[in-house]
């Protein structure tokens, strides 16, 4: 019997010892993320009153808790998963913690009436791992998501379209969903809901939509009978620009549809149709709707502001994005430092889209370009997972959940950058917003579950039993 025994033992320790040191690595980032957070807390508090937080202790531990029971939840139901994933998200969660606190302090020194955000935000952050671990737990295989595409795909939409029937408008736009003192952004669930009915959709008919009609310029144009879907979603992004005024999630809902499609058939001329639509849309709507029209103009003309009222461009009624501009150009190259500037000065928004430009300031550009690097390196173990996992449900997914990711950040950081008009949306584990860290976090989770599929190893060959038994047959 050693002849069938030797070979399989080294491939079980070969095994064991690969999925031990990933575990092992996690946990190493995942402890450097917590102490540079940490020390981030305190220097914060010790610039701006000269001593420690009071009860740091116990919010240091409470913060140190949340993602280390992610890690023994990993450990538990997702063995083979990326190790970079959850150090990621906790650093930025962690970062996002930091900053709000830091505002807490600046708001509370300038605005009496201001109340502290970072023990609410905390709360919010123990929810989102209680979803974190649920996603890891109970999603067995992330292939159950694709068995109903149109019940997944109608719960979607009507969260989508839910905020439209709330009365009255939140800073101008309708994406909230009031229930008694509770309220929620259906918008930030929803991008996840389209993502697992895309990636459903596109895995039963990609052949068909990667079927070329006429050649036009040196592309091949989609077939006449294929524009339907697009056609659909166009429409439907265009009402919830219309009817929400909510311009942040109209890009994100069909930014995540052409960039699918296009993972889905390698045609880039569903890029190049999908994105000649929402121009136009954009356009249309643009210049007739009120809200969304006053955003291009505050884009457009940012510091225009500060001139006499009679000689503003109409529409123009907000300081946020010149205050932005003046945010980051005082920052400089190395930022003044934690606590030593006035992030205050953007207002009440410094918390949610407006976070970043408390980066730039006391931060520097340095300090921006690390935040954006680490949302890139997060998108990049999502884009691997989706070329390492091997079923095409899974690939579409794992590509989805990270593009989903790099588009909130781009509509976000263009927004508040000026490099296109602002969009509300909050920035991803770094802002302030239960529903923006409840859902970001299950984002990570049905991640970690796709990783962990795409990363297991295959199992041993069976032995060639009638091979080695003849080695044993007596004469």
């Amino acid at each position: 019997m050693t002849g069938r025994r030797g070979p399989a033992k080294p491939a079980v320790r070969a095994g064991r010892s690969g999925h031990l040191s990933d575990r092992g690595l996690e946990l190493a980032l995942l402890l450097g993320a917590i102490l540079i957070c940490v020390f981030g807390y305190a220097e914060t508090a010790l610039a701006l009153t000269g001593k420690l937080p009071a009860g740091m202790a116990t919010t240091c531990v409470a913060a140190a808790v949340l993602p280390l029971v992610c890690h023994v939840v990993i450990r538990r139901f997702a063995q083979h998963a990326d190790p970079l994933i959850l150090p990621l998200a906790t650093l930025l969660s962690g970062l996002g913690l930091v900053l709000i606190h830091r505002l807490d302090l600046a708001y509370a020194a300038h605005y009496h009436h201001a109340t502290a955000a970072a023990s609410g935000q905390l709360m919010w952050c123990a929810i989102a791992v209680v979803v974190f671990a649920a996603a890891v737990a109970l999603l067995r295989d992330h292939r159950r998501l694709q068995r109903y595409p149109y019940v997944t795909i109608t719960m979607g939409l009507v969260l989508l379209m839910a905020p439209a029937f709330y009365p009255g408008d939140v800073y101008g736009a309708k994406r909230w969903i009031f229930i008694g003192p509770l309220s929620f952004q259906p918008g930030e669930f929803v991008k996840i809901i389209i993502v697992v009915f895309f990636a459903g959709y596109l895995t039963l008919r990609r052949d068909a939509l990667a079927l070329a009609g006429r050649r036009l310029m040196g592309m091949y144009l989609p077939r006449g009978r294929q524009l339907g879907p697009v056609a659909a979603v166009w429409i439907l992004s265009l009402l919830v620009l219309v009817f929400e005024r909510d311009l942040g999630t109209s890009l994100i809902f069909f930014g995540l549809f052409v960039i699918m499609l296009y993972v889905a058939t390698e045609r880039t001329s569903w890029v190049v149709f999908g994105v000649a639509m929402f121009a136009v849309g954009a356009f249309v709507v643009g210049s007739f709707e009120p809200h969304v029209h006053g955003r291009v103009v505050a884009w457009l003309h940012p510091m225009d502001i500060f001139l006499p009222p009679d000689k503003r461009p109409p529409g123009l009624i907000s300081d946020q994005a010149a205050q932005a501009l003046f945010s980051f150009g005082s920052g400089g190259i190395l930022g003044t430092g934690l606590g030593e500037g006035h992030p205050e000065l953007i207002g009440f928004a410094g918390r949610s889209d407006f976070i970043l430009t408390t980066v730039g300031e006391e931060l520097g550009l340095v300090g921006v370009t690390l935040v954006i690097l680490l949302y890139a390196l997060l998108a990049e173990r999502g884009l691997r997972t989706a070329l390492t996992v091997t079923d095409p449900f899974g690939k579409l997914l794992a590509g989805g959940l990270a593009s989903a990711l790099v588009l909130q950040v781009f509509v976000v950081v263009g927004g508040v950058t000026g490099l296109i008009p602002l969009t509300g949306k909050a920035l991803p584990f770094l802002a302030q917003g239960g529903s923006s860290m409840a859902a970001n976090w299950l984002l990570v989770g049905v991640l970690i579950k796709v990783s962990d599929t795409a990363r297991r190893p295959p199992p041993a060959p069976a032995a060639d039993v009638s091979a080695a038994e003849t080695q044993f047959v007596r004469p």
